[in-house]
């Protein structure tokens, strides 16, 4: 029966039938609602058209709003033309599901005066009661699917909080039932367990990047297709790891939010990452893990601290600065920065500038980090040498357990490249010879897996051709833990290492200046809660690489009696260097003599010197060197010794004094050596010469 809304007009026009599925499953699988939709085109022919349209360009995509329908636009481009008279769908919602695209159909078929047509009844937007019909069917459609949204949503976040929803599994992991499951292939599980280990070690995950790049090691990674594939690595496939806790043996659901906004393209989604405490569920010890619940908070709360911001340290650096990203201005709050200055740009300074940077701000406090770091450095190892032996003891047990890790992945790599040429041979040994066709592919399949096969065993060769056997005497672990200071300023010893020690027992450093005691005041905050204030005098600009005062005050004696090349050559053989660490030159020694107002050494025009050496002394009071020597060790004749390993300073003056004149006097008393003849004993022998 035609209804009496179908007017002349409209079957002059042509009809479109739109033809929409909302996902590609339903496309697939819901085949009888295709075809009762494209059934449809059997009611317009009945109602007069013949000419009808098909759009089915809309298959598989939904009409929420959340995405462009090419085929809808095109519809509502021809109706605007005016050279449409109906358009028809089985349902009218499968016209549109949101109140923009279905007000606007309705809009442009009430214009140009089309019906809209269902497998029901025909509507005429021109009519106030279809209009109104049309309206409330439009709201419910889009009430509909929220419903439906809201009822799935509910039933997903409800198996999710019970911790059974598994929707994908990350690489390492297979999906079994409602729980997560480790990946069965040994290879897998180890690499990733690597991973955690050398971000463990390094305290870094770029760090533990550039050790797989360094050693080309491959990562596994999930493909679309859900296989696993190894590539090189890089630093989002580390961190990823360390950030889901799944890799923990923890359930977690809830980790992002959706938002869609619109730009002149189209819709757009973005994805954000919610904080751990919005998350819908995360429950720990669900399944087993590749690392302990605790260890991966661990290990991800040291990778996030290390963004440089201010309330974290940030990465340690290779820098010789002890205290970067640990020390905090009493007085404004902010963190210190740090900056090498000196010709080799290694000495350190710290300085509150971000104010003065940012704000315009006068500045806070700056001081030389040389002092600071040493000081720090030595109240750690005050506390930390204690326990310096069970550390050593245990790393040498670790040492001698752990295996060479690279080996072992290496190991792990030639076996999987042998299975895979062993496959690859199997295939082509079961093709048929006569079919070219299929052995050709398969022989060079076989050929490529052979070729990584030999790829693999070369970099065994070259690893174990570059790898060095350790020669280090497990006894040596225990020696170097009681010297704890000298392993600590060893220049071998990894800067990296030494902060990360730093930070491992203090939490941070509160820094302020004295100005009227002309001091740096530290504060240091021990991890454990514990706070110890130490205060050093400010150094002088150049002080810390001046000479040593005692240095100084030996030239100052050692100039009574010998000039500036013997003065460096006596310097040297008591292994004394300059404030720089140089050896000493007779240039240098007369550079020191000039800038402290030292006196050169000026032998007496007369001949008779003012000071004389042990030598000259011991000649002049007819006595043995030795004598003299003992006796101004002993006390008993003033004498001066500037250095261990270097002359005796005597006095003229001093030599003509009484304890001089008792030393002589005993000396030739004593009876292991006999006297001399006297000058006037004469003899019985005549002289034969």
């Amino acid at each position: 029966m035609i209804s009496d809304k179908i007017c002349p007009q409209h079957l002059e026009r042509k009809a479109i039938l739109y033809v929409r599925q909302s996902s590609a499953h339903q496309v697939l699988h819901n085949r009888e609602s295709s075809a009762l939709q494209y059934a449809m085109r059997d009611r317009l022919t009945t109602l007069g058209w013949s000419e009808i349209e098909v759009i089915d360009d809309d298959l598989g995509r939904s009409a929420a709003g959340g995405v462009q329908r090419a085929g809808f636009e095109r519809m509502v481009a021809q109706v605007c033309l005016g050279k449409v008279g109906a358009v028809a769908a089985r349902e009218v919602s499968r016209f549109a599901r949101n109140s923009r695209d279905w007000q606007q159909l309705i809009e442009m078929c009430r214009v140009v005066d089309t019906v809209l047509v269902d497998q029901e009844t025909v509507y005429a937007p021109r009519h106030g009661n279809d209009r109104l019909l049309l309206g409330l069917k439009g709201s419910l459609n889009e009430y509909e699917l929220d419903l439906l949204r809201q009822r799935s949503l509910a039933a997903r976040y409800e198996k999710a909080r019970r911790g059974e929803l598994v929707v994908g599994a990350p690489v390492g992991f297979v999906k079994a039932g409602d729980r997560y499951e480790k990946d069965p292939d040994r290879r897998v599980q180890e690499a990733i367990s690597l991973v955690f280990d050398k971000v463990l070690e390094l305290g870094s995950a770029r760090q533990a990047l550039l050790w797989f790049l360094e050693h080309n090691l491959d990562l596994p990674v999930k493909g679309k297709d859900g296989e696993t594939a190894w590539r090189r690595p890089n630093y989002a496939t580390i961190h990823r790891m360390i950030e889901n806790p799944i890799y923990g043996g923890t359930y977690a659901y809830g980790k992002t939010a959706v938002a869609a906004g619109y730009d002149g393209t189209g819709v757009k989604v973005k994805i954000r990452r919610k904080a751990r405490s919005d998350w819908l569920a995360l429950m720990p010890n669900a399944h087993e893990g590749y690392v302990s619940w605790d260890k991966a908070e661990a290990i991800r709360k040291m990778v996030s601290s290390n963004v440089p911001t201010s309330r974290h340290h940030g990465a340690p650096k290779h820098g010789d600065a002890l205290l970067a990203g640990l020390l905090r201005c009493r007085r404004c709050g902010r963190k210190l920065t740090l900056r090498y200055s000196g010709a080799k740009h290694h000495i350190p300074r710290y300085s509150c500038t971000r104010g003065w940077m940012d704000n315009g701000e006068p500045r806070c406090i700056a001081f030389g980090g040389l002092r600071v770091d040493d000081a720090i450095e030595g109240a750690l190892l005050t506390i930390v040498g204690p326990g310096a032996i069970a550390a050593a003891v245990a790393a040498e047990k670790e040492a001698s357990q752990r295996r060479d890790q690279v080996r072992e992945a290496l190991r792990r790599d030639l076996e999987a490249a042998r299975y895979a040429a062993d496959r690859a041979f199997r295939q082509y040994d079961a093709a048929d010879p006569a079919n070219r066709l299929v052995t050709g592919e398969l022989e060079a399949r076989w050929n490529k897996a052979l070729a990584r096969v030999a790829e693999v065993e070369a970099k065994i060769a070259a690893h174990d051709a570059a790898t060095v056997p350790s020669t280090v005497d497990p006894a040596s672990f225990a020696t170097l833990a009681a010297d704890l200071k000298s392993v600590w300023t060893t220049p071998t010893t990894d800067a990296r290492l030494k902060k990360r020690i730093v930070r491992t027992v203090i939490h941070e450093v509160i820094a302020d200046i004295d100005t009227d005691a002309a001091e740096i005041v530290l504060l240091i905050h021990w991890v454990g809660g514990v706070h110890t204030e130490i205060r050093l005098p400010r150094r002088r600009r150049g002080q810390r690489t001046s000479t040593s005062a005692d240095v100084i005050a030996a030239v100052r004696q050692l100039v009574l009696i010998a000039n500036d090349d013997l003065i460096a050559g006596i310097l040297n053989r008591n292994g004394l260097v300059t404030g720089y660490g140089n050896r000493w030159t007779r240039e240098r020694v007369t550079s020191l003599r000039s800038y402290h107002g030292i006196a050169v050494y000026k032998p007496a025009d007369d001949g008779i010197e003012p000071w004389l050496n042990l030598n000259n002394a011991a000649r002049l009071l007819q006595v043995a060197p030795k004598t003299l020597r003992v006796a101004a060790e002993a006390g008993e004749i003033e004498a001066l010794h500037p250095l261990p390993d270097g002359p005796w300073i005597f006095s003229r003056a001093v030599l003509s004094t009484a304890p001089a004149r008792a030393i002589t006097e005993r000396a030739r008393q004593n009876p292991r050596h006999p006297a001399g003849s006297h000058p006037d004993q004469q003899s019985l022998f005549s002289s034969m010469t």
